[in-house]
């Protein structure tokens, strides 16, 4: 905002402090660690705790893959796509014990997958990092599950508190098909939708239609992605795309298509 305002000064500082996750990124270990005033890290760290290691609700698992402004440089960091991927699947198929959640009433067994935290919305965007790694597939897979597990249509239908709306937010986005992974960006994250087909009515008077052929309970992979006619080349939706009116189709399959 403040670039296209021309405000240089504006622009430069918060450009800066876009990056300062790279000062808290410890490569011995691997994860996001906090660092004392002194600048060394602290020496007392367990990355799985949620409590007193510099996260509010969250340990470093989760909240260590909060780089939204910059997916591919954190994913760099980290040692690249394959290990990423890897420790995206760990995340996923870990346990974690009680011990390291018991002090925090948001997070319970309810909202937990392996490691990961649906019932916390810090952690909301991560499902949708496959696609940032060359494993959409894996996306599909990750969000399809979730919406079967974490939600129901109850009065205990939501797997954590309802913060500003945003794990119905998620739901409805992930239902749809897309995701806003990196907030105030144009670009939304494909994922696997499971409405069949939706209305969308935008402020702007046009009217888009969301199609999923073929979507079942097996038919949970994007075998392909087309705007108007036009097919999606990669895993990303524009907004331009979405609030420009006509058709949006997703080809839904029982097996997986795997990028390039």
């Amino acid at each position: 905002m403040a670039k296209d305002v021309g405000n240089k000064s504006i622009e430069d500082e918060f450009t800066r402090r876009s990056e300062y996750y790279n000062n808290v990124f410890d490569i011995k270990t691997g994860y996001m660690r906090p660092r004392l005033s002194n600048g060394n890290f602290r020496e007392d760290f367990d990355p799985m705790d949620t409590h007193g290691q510099g996260f509010i609700e969250g340990n470093a698992w989760n909240y260590g893959l909060y780089v939204p402004q910059d997916i591919d440089k954190m994913i760099e960091l980290m040692g690249g796509k394959e290990s990423f991927t890897e420790h995206l699947d760990s995340l996923f198929t870990m346990d974690i014990d009680d011990k390291f959640i018991d002090k925090h009433e948001d997070i319970t067994r309810d909202g937990i997958i392996g490691n990961y935290v649906h019932g916390n919305e810090p952690g909301h965007h991560i499902p949708y990092l496959y696609n940032w790694t060359g494993h959409p597939e894996k996306t599909q897979e990750r969000v399809r599950m979730i919406m079967q597990t974490m939600y129901d249509p109850t009065v205990e239908g939501l797997c954590g508190n309802d913060d500003a709306g945003q794990m119905s937010a998620w739901y409805i986005l992930s239902s749809l098909g897309f995701y806003s992974v990196t907030p105030g960006s144009s670009n939304y994250a494909i994922g696997s939708p499971l409405v069949k087909e939706a209305i969308i009515k935008f402020p702007n008077g046009k009217t888009t239609t969301i199609i999923a052929r073929n979507q079942s309970t097996e038919n949970i992979y994007v075998t392909s992605v087309s705007v108007n006619g036009k097919m999606l080349q990669n895993s990303m939706l524009t907004h331009e795309e979405l609030v420009s009116g006509g058709e949006i189709i997703f080809e839904m399959g029982p097996n997986a298509v795997l990028a390039n």
